[in-house]
């Protein structure tokens, strides 16, 4: 095991991303909000370089306003729903 041929650090990182692999599949198999939060984030919050800096719902002419864009989204959201019920 001390030799200069192994591969235990591979392994090690491998095992490493099966163990966070797991989690993120249960996750999405109890539909968390945490998974759900992670892909508002991403689409309608994080600008990307790649996009000019804008967000993915802003580059398909989606925009968010407000200082606050969660407060902002979460307050839409929930409009939606009293008027849906």
């Amino acid at each position: 095991m001390q030799s200069d041929m192994n591969n235990n650090k591979m392994e090690r990182m491998n095992d490493e991303f099966r163990d966070r692999e797991k989690v993120a599949i249960d996750l999405q198999k109890n539909n968390s909000p945490l998974i759900n939060s992670y892909q508002i984030y991403h689409n309608y919050i994080r600008p990307y370089m790649e996009l000019d800096g804008k967000t993915p719902a802003k580059k398909c002419g989606i925009e968010v306003r407000g200082d606050n864009k969660w407060s902002t989204l979460i307050q839409n959201t929930s409009k939606v729903s009293r008027n849906s019920t």
